[in-house]
This record gives C-alpha cells, structure tokens and sequence, in this order.
C-alpha cells in the first residue's frame, strides 16, 4: 500500500470509530466488535475459479488442523501465482494480502482469521472468533 493509501484508510477508521487518531492505535473493542458481527456483511466471500494460491480461512493456521486436516474438499485460497496450494478463489481484503503475508506470519493468522468469520461456516466462525478474541485480549 502506498503512504497515501495507508493515511486514507487510517482516516476512514477514524472516522467508523476504530482508530484512536491522538493515540495512533486501532481501538480493540471496537475493531473486534466490527470483524465479529459486520465484516461478512461489508466484504463477503464469493467463492470463485479454481486457482493457486495462498489458503486461507479454514484451510491456513490456526484453524487448518481443527477443521480442514482430514478433508477432501478444496481449499479456500487467495490468488497467488506462486501459491503452493490449488483451491477455491476467494477476494483478500485487499490486492497486497498475498504478497504480504508471505514475510508476516502473524498478519498470516489474523487474516486468515478474519477471512473464516467472512465466509466459514458457523462452528468455524466462532472458532476463529475466539481466537482473535484471545488475540485482541493480549494486545
């Protein structure tokens, strides 16, 4: 993302009330508040061609070993022309995901968080509720 591109979305999230702009940091309890009960309604999941790419969702840790370890189907993937796995396109939030998840583990886990409560089924949504829950608990 360029400056400029980082400075409108901060000012947007100001504006929606997740970003505190005197402190320079997201307001927690508000941002979890958004991703649990607006994010799938604001940015859904249209599951798309079949591709290569980066999983996501169920199919990427933390999740993949509770819900996609023994199955069969097909993955959900962000597009990525040198992605290891084949699956189900799905849009990322943004164009750069792939490209940066690829040296931010962390970012990885949240996304692909974020993503199950966009398009994961029910059990799967409330997992990856909990653990971002954890996760904003801790921060």
């Amino acid at each position: 993302m360029s400056v400029s591109e980082v400075h409108q979305a901060l000012s947007r999230a100001g504006t929606a009330d997740l970003y505190d702009e005197q402190r320079r940091s997201p307001k927690l309890r508000n941002l979890e508040e958004f991703i649990v009960h607006g994010l799938r309604y604001a940015f859904p999941c249209e599951p798309g061609a079949i591709t290569r790419g980066i999983p996501t969702s169920f199919a990427a840790a933390p999740l993949r070993d509770h819900f996609f370890k023994q199955s069969t189907d097909l993955p959900p993937v962000w597009s990525d022309p040198e992605g290891s796995t084949r699956g189900y396109k799905i849009a990322p939030l943004y164009s750069s995901v792939p490209k940066a998840v690829k040296s931010d583990p962390e970012l990885y886990q949240l996304l692909a968080l974020v993503d199950a409560i966009r398009e994961g089924r029910a059990r799967e949504r409330q997992m990856a509720q909990d653990l971002l829950h954890e996760r904003f608990k801790s921060t």
